[in-house]
């Protein structure tokens, strides 16, 4: 029973949807900007206003800092005792690595949440850890992994050596240089 007229109303009706999904996307289009305009104003201005004491135990304590920041590029080499490529930083570490000509060496610095979530990980895997005294407020070095750990005033920072050799062997370069790094923060 369909004609002419059936055949015209069926192709009628997806022009028709997306006619109107277009003009009600297009009249959308304005609203959202002006909105996030009048949203962003009071954030602007809200960080300017004082917060109070700034001794309370409220008040937000000094930013993270770099891990490029907290181990030198001599430092890095020394502890890696090769010929390392300058550092590349991340968002959360500094990364220096032997170039692909020589042997086989990196060293990894890491600040932050990320320094704390390797020194978990190494705790489920069992690993055994070594207390290091008057090290920040608490250290460990992972005495199977070439790996430190180091927090002071809240923020953790990991290293770890990639090295081909026997972990015992980069122990003290590791004690050393993690006390330099507690020093820093």
């Amino acid at each position: 029973m369909t004609g002419r007229t059936g055949v015209g109303r069926w192709l009628l009706v997806p022009s028709a949807t997306v006619l109107l999904l277009t003009a009600s996307a297009c009249g959308r289009s304005a609203e959202p900007s002006q909105t996030a305009g009048a949203d962003r104003e009071p954030s602007v201005t809200s960080p300017a206003e004082p917060t109070g004491d700034g001794d309370s135990p409220a008040a937000p304590d000094k930013p993270e800092p770099e891990a490029c920041d907290l181990v030198t590029d001599k430092e890095a080499a020394a502890l890696a005792r090769l010929k390392l490529d300058p550092k590349r930083a991340g968002q959360q570490g500094c990364t220096w690595t032997a170039p692909v000509t020589g042997p086989t060496g990196q060293v990894e610095v890491y600040v932050g949440d990320g320094a704390k979530k390797i020194l978990d990980i190494e705790r489920q895997l069992g690993h055994e850890l070594e207390t290091l005294s008057g090290v920040g407020d608490e250290a460990y070095l992972d005495t199977q992994a070439n790996e430190v750990f180091v927090q002071k005033t809240g923020t953790w920072v990991a290293i770890r050596l990639v090295l081909l050799n026997d972990p015992k062997e980069n122990h003290k370069p590791l004690k050393d240089l993690v006390r330099v790094v507690a020093d820093r923060l």
